[in-house]
This record gives C-alpha cells, sequence and structure tokens, in this order.
C-alpha cells in the first residue's frame, strides 16, 4: 500500500499537487481522473487505476461519459466500486452540462445553430430521444422539450402532442430534432414518414417545421440542408 501510495510520489508528480502549481492543461486523462478516483488499491495507485480504466474504454473519453455506473462496474475493474464510479459519472455530466451552456442559443438562423446546441444535449444519450424546439416569427426559441424517449434503436413523437405544446407556447415554427445512439447519421424511412406526417399537420394550424435534425457523435443530419423538408 505505502509503495503505491501518491504520498510518496515527488511533488510535481502528484496529480492534485501539480494541478494547483501547473494548472489543469498540464494534466493527462489519467491523472485528472485519479484526483476524482482520489485514492488506490492495495495494489494499485489512483494514476495506476484511472490509466487500466481508460484503456478499458480504449482511451475513448466520449465512450467513458456514455457509461451507466452499472456499465461501469460491469467492467470490474479491482479498485472501482459504486462510490468512485458515481463520482466519475457525476463529473462527466457537468462537463456535458457545462458545454451545452457554452453552446445555449436563443435565436436560429441556420441548421448549424441548432445543431451545435442539440448536439451537446443529446450525443451522450445511450437512448434514442426527440426533442423539439419551438419558435416564434422571429425565429427566437419559446421553448424547447423532450417529447418522447425510447430504445437504442427508436423512439416515437406523436404529432398531436407537438401540436398542442406548440400551441401552448404560441410558437409559429418548430425544429424536430432526435438522436440515432449508434453513430448512423442516415435518415430511415420512418424517420421521414414522420417527418412529413408532423409537418403535413402543422400546415393546418398555419405552424412551419423549419427542420428536422438528427444527432448523432458523429455530427449531425439536416432535413432541410438536405432538400427532405
Amino acid at each position: 500500500m505505502e509503495k503505491n501510495s501518491i504520498k510518496n510520489w515527488a511533488e510535481d508528480d502528484r496529480p492534485r499537487e501539480k494541478l494547483t502549481q501547473k494548472g489543469v492543461d498540464a494534466l493527462s486523462n489519467s491523472e485528472l481522473l485519479a484526483i476524482l478516483i482520489n485514492n488506490g488499491s492495495r495494489e494499485k495507485s489512483a494514476v495506476d487505476l484511472a490509466k487500466e480504466l481508460l484503456q478499458a474504454v480504449d482511451n475513448d473519453l466520449q465512450k467513458l461519459g456514455n457509461l451507466s455506473v452499472k456499465e461501469f462496474l460491469s467492467l470490474n475493474i479491482k479498485g472501482l466500486g459504486p462510490a468512485k464510479a458515481v463520482t466519475i459519472a457525476a463529473a462527466l455530466e457537468l462537463g456535458i452540462r457545462r458545454n451545452l451552456t457554452e453552446k445555449k442559443i436563443t435565436k436560429v438562423i441556420r441548421s448549424s445553430d441548432v445543431a451545435g446546441y442539440l448536439k451537446a444535449k443529446l450525443q451522450y444519450r445511450q437512448n434514442e430521444v426527440f426533442v423539439v424546439v419551438y419558435l416564434n416569427n422571429a425565429n427566437k426559441i419559446l421553448h424547447h422539450e423532450i417529447i418522447s424517449e425510447g430504445g437504442i434503436t427508436g423512439t416515437v413523437a406523436d404529432p398531436r402532442l407537438i401540436l398542442r405544446k406548440a400551441l401552448e407556447h404560441r410558437a409559429t415554427a418548430l425544429i424536430l430534432s432526435h438522436n440515432h445512439p449508434s453513430g448512423n447519421l442516415k435518415p430511415s424511412r420512418q424517420d421521414e414518414l414522420l417527418t412529413h406526417k408532423i409537418k403535413e399537420a402543422a400546415s393546418y394550424l398555419d405552424i412551419k417545421v423549419l427542420d428536422h435534425v438528427i444527432i448523432s457523435n458523429e455530427g449531425y443530419y439536416s432535413f432541410a440542408d438536405e432538400g427532405l423538408l
């Protein structure tokens, strides 16, 4: 235990001291994770555990961010129990929310405006989620809401619910969006049919469907940009 204790390292090599002295940019991913892990096991230091965790997700922080606590524990890394799993999950979620805040928009000019915001919100979700953004005549965002959540391969959105909420928020335009956890950005036939069904229903209420944006960790796909609306 003593041999592996970070307390016995040179001060410059200890993650907490290194961060204090040199700033966060000076630390590697494993050192940053080690600070969250806090202490090691009898056989390994916190940094060793962090390196083992990163290796288990192919050194991909996005994969790590996608893990639920249950999936985290299923990696069976000795020394990383429920408390540490929860701490790491919470820290990664804060990073996602910070990114979401930075990308927050109030007005939509082009599809990329809303795509960046929705990508920050949806790209790490492991289940499919359908979101609607409600706008006024000036394309200012009045409200956005998750309408439905599904499984890994799909979700169903009810046009009646979407339009009811549009009337509640006095919206004159909508942007539809959902994520593809698989990473594939190509719209399915069901995606196309649902989009046109909502667009047709909305037209009777003088509400425009401006776009349908598909989000994944690979980027985004815009129905409007591709001429599908």
